[in-house]
């Protein structure tokens, strides 16, 4: 669910020069420039220092979200039994972080422009803090107070998403070299952290309320002191991929292309398969090890933390295997490690298996998010545009896939129910295809306009 949100902010990052960009600039980022210069003028370059120093803010954003959600996911079967849901209900419940999600996604791009990514972070690890603390001690009362909770949690983490991601190119332009794959490493460093913490929470009996108010505190303030490290967003950077500011007009009609291109919505379809394979573990694997399998609550964690330490594993390392065998190799082998593992997950006649069907599961879904962003970014006059629509579509599966699978395993057990995985996964090697990298292509006379402009 990380890679999506800054994504998706760029299309409004574009969006929130609609009153012009001299006003824009002089407001929030104070930039001296005359009606000709407003585009061209830059802010002064941060120093190494203290891009290094960003760089490591960077990273405890990452890990510090990675955290705090796992830490959550990690109790979902406590929470369940205390408030005696079923499966059907339990996926209405965590439908609020979904909803939460939604809200955040379209005002997340216009508060960064406005706030900065520093700001937003800061903000929004303070809400999640208020949302996670809120569905702990609700889970003492009822189902209301852990909605609203859920829903304040979905809204912060949207929002954050968006703003890290930010952070993240910003970091990654000044650097000069990739590091983005890293930063989602470290997210998913985060949530195994969170989920390992988590089962030893459930192994030594600590309540709900306290473990997730402890994790609160422990995310909320480390993060809050480190996003005063971060660089400025807006150095005067911004492109259209040929070193010249796009206009409005190119920005809008861009982002209004994107959704009518076949390999773009492609791209997206493989993107989603991706996701629900992932939002799907992170919700899921837990309560179906504990139900499906019938092992412990910490053993039922345990299989989580296994299948995030994969998926981690995969994102660090997968860089070099794209680079030395190709995108559609890599990916169309890695789906089908996944639909092994989700196979063996569930039809695991001992519970033993069942830990070698997660690891494999998260391996499986490792790369399929980046390689998709990657894939929509291949042509940098289209870039921004491209990536927003794929990010979009995949998110949709980060929301809608765990609720989904909390309907349809209500008829026939969570377990089973994780088959579907498997099945789009299979999708996923029909149409990997989809991410081969673009060949070089010449600029369209309304670019070239643009430009001369």
């Amino acid at each position: 669910m990380n890679a999506a949100g800054g994504d998706v902010g760029a299309v409004f990052y574009a969006r929130s020069y609609a009153r012009g960009p001299v006003p824009f600039l002089a407001r929030f980022v104070l930039l001296p420039a005359g009606p000709k210069d407003a585009m061209t003028s830059t802010i002064a370059a941060p120093t190494p220092s203290r891009v290094r120093a960003a760089t490591a803010a960077t990273y405890a954003a990452f890990i510090g979200s990675g955290f705090a959600f796992a830490s959550w996911a990690s109790r979902i079967p406590q929470v369940r039994d205390r408030l005696e849901l079923d499966s059907a209900a339990l996926g209405l419940v965590l439908l609020a972080i979904a909803a939460g999600s939604l809200l955040a996604l379209p005002l997340s791009g216009p508060v960064v422009t406005r706030i900065g990514s520093a700001r937003t972070v800061m903000a929004m690890a303070i809400l999640l803090g208020v949302g996670l603390t809120t569905a702990a001690l609700g889970s003492f009362i009822g189902v209301v107070p852990v909605v609203i909770g859920l829903f304040l949690l979905g809204f912060a983490n949207g929002a954050w998403d968006v703003a890290m991601n930010v952070q993240g190119t910003v970091v990654e332009r000044h650097l000069g070299k990739s590091i983005m794959s890293r930063f989602h490493a470290g997210f998913s460093l985060g949530t195994v952290a969170g989920a390992l913490v988590g089962a030893a929470m459930v192994a030594l009996h600590v309540e709900v309320a306290v473990h997730l108010a402890a994790v609160a505190v422990l995310v909320v303030m480390p993060v809050v002191w480190f996003t005063r490290r971060f660089v400025p967003d807006d150095d005067g950077t911004e492109h259209d991929g040929t070193g010249h500011g796009g206009t409005e007009q190119s920005q809008r009609g861009g982002a209004l292309t994107a959704w009518r291109e076949p390999r773009t919505l492609l791209i997206g379809l493989f993107v989603l398969t991706f996701a629900f394979a992932e939002g799907v573990g992170n919700d899921w694997i837990s309560v179906a090890a504990i139900d499906g399998h019938h092992v412990s609550a910490a053993l039922g964690t345990l299989a989580f933390a296994g299948f995030l330490s994969a998926m981690t594993a995969g994102r660090w390392f997968g860089p070099g295997l794209l680079d030395r065998y190709g995108r559609v190799r890599v990916v169309r082998t890695i789906a089908l490690v996944g639909i092994v593992g989700v196979a063996v997950f569930v039809f695991a006649p001992v519970p033993g298996l069942a830990y070698v069907g997660a690891l494999l599961w998260g391996l499986g879904a490792s790369l399929g998010f980046p390689v998709g962003m990657s894939a929509g970014g291949d042509d940098p006059r289209r870039a921004a545009a491209r990536v927003s629509v794929i990010a979009s579509i995949g998110y949709c599966a980060f929301l809608a896939g765990p609720p989904a699978i909390g309907f349809l395993g209500h008829q026939i057990t969570v377990l089973r129910a994780l088959v579907v995985v498997a099945v789009l996964l299979g999708l996923a090697v029909l149409i990997a295809t989809s991410v081969r990298p673009l060949q070089a292509v010449q600029p369209t006379p309304d670019e070239t306009t643009d430009r001369a402009a």
